[in-house]
């Protein structure tokens, strides 16, 4: 079973993930998490602390002249604005984080919820997602991550090949793939930061290149679908999550959601086996299980909390109405839950991978893919 568990405070010295039940043989690179951290830190709309910290990983277990051994991987991640002894606690909870329920709940100081409870710890998930990332592209299988919508402004995806989606998420600064209404969306943001506001939306992963049979049907605690949604549901700030069509499957009849089947014998030797769709309202996923199309996710976030003129609350002390305490925080963090949830998908992904062909090693792991796909192309 490839897993992983956080660590850290947002102010705290240091970030960590434990990864445990990743294959031995990856050969691993540092370059292309430390881009994925960057690109987490990036996109317009953020606040003051990106340019105080320049994340880069340090994998200080389970590797050996940059291979994994197959024992647990530890990644770090330090906090150049480490100051958590220096700063002193909150008392005005800020609606929509969780200090008035955390600090009720453990009996506690609201200092001690938010630093946990802070975002800043998916930057080690969005680690271990880079990590788990190099072991999909070993089966080619890629993941990519853009929004879609902000502050309530559609920005409809371009469907092309993946290697041009990547080519216009990185020309664009909100990290969408029409870098030509940036303009228009960085304006948004812009009024947002004006008014004392924040702004939401919504970002969607896609992943190509799955094989058939990824999950189970078997068990509800195994079906990839609802591991996915359980996994990009625990970003801070998500509030819902669809695979494919989603919730507007619930208003159509079920002659305009479902994908007809179809084969194309040019296709035979592709991870679909040859059966095609004409759409993909499924999102690749049926019962549970990959069926060869794209997966695609969507999770819509909330904006962020902490509002530079603050909502109102109440004195944790006096119980006296007050307004909410304000601390440095970002206008817009959109393009970065793109990143974040881009990487827990793919961690995902790689979990059930793993579950279907092994994780002993990297070189049992093909075997067992190649034989399978060689079965399944004859089934």
């Amino acid at each position: 079973m490839l897993r992983y568990w956080t660590a850290g405070e947002s102010h705290g010295k240091t970030l960590l993930a434990m990864v445990d039940g990743f294959p031995a043989g990856v050969e691993l690179e540092t370059d292309s998490i430390d881009n994925e951290l960057r690109r987490r830190q990036g996109g317009y709309g953020r606040g003051g602390r990106q340019r105080i910290e320049t994340d880069k990983v340090e994998i200080l277990t389970g590797i050996w002249k940059n291979t994994s051994l197959g024992s647990p991987i530890a990644l770090q991640v330090v906090n150049k604005d480490y100051k958590l002894e220096r700063l002193g606690d909150i008392e005005r909870p800020r609606p929509g984080h969780g200090d008035l329920t955390g600090s009720v709940k453990h009996l506690s100081s609201v200092r001690g919820i938010l630093e946990r409870s802070s975002a800043r710890e998916t930057a080690v998930r969005v680690a271990a997602g880079a990590l788990a990332n190099q072991l999909l592209r070993a089966f080619n299988i890629r993941t990519i991550g853009y929004v879609v919508e902000l502050g309530g402004v559609r920005i409809e995806p371009q469907v092309i090949a993946i290697d041009e989606q990547y080519k216009l998420r990185d020309q664009s600064e909100i990290y969408s793939l029409d870098p030509e209404r940036d303009a228009e969306i960085k304006q948004l943001i812009d009024d947002a930061r004006k008014d004392g506001d924040t702004l939401g939306g919504i970002v969607e992963v896609r992943v190509e290149g799955l094989p058939f049979g990824l999950g189970t049907h078997a068990q509800w605690d195994r079906k990839l679908d609802g591991r996915i949604a359980q996994a990009v549901m625990a970003v801070q700030a998500i509030k819902g999550v669809e695979i494919g069509m989603g919730f507007e499957a619930a208003r159509l009849p079920g002659s305009k959601v479902h994908d007809p089947i179809q084969y194309d014998e040019s296709q035979k030797g592709s991870p679909n086996l040859g059966f095609v769709r004409p759409t993909n309202n499924a999102g690749g996923l049926e019962a549970g299980m990959t069926n060869g199309q794209p997966l695609v996710v969507r999770a819509a976030k909330k904006p962020i909390s902490t509002l530079a003129k603050p909502l109102e609350s109440v004195n944790l002390k006096t119980k006296q109405p007050e307004s909410a305490e304000y601390e440095r925080s970002d206008v817009c963090a959109l393009s970065a839950a793109s990143v974040i949830v881009e990487n827990v998908v793919a961690f995902e992904v790689a979990c059930a991978l793993v579950d279907k062909f092994g994780g002993d090693s990297l070189q049992e792991m093909k075997g067992r893919y190649e034989l399978f796909m060689k079965m399944a192309a004859e089934h």
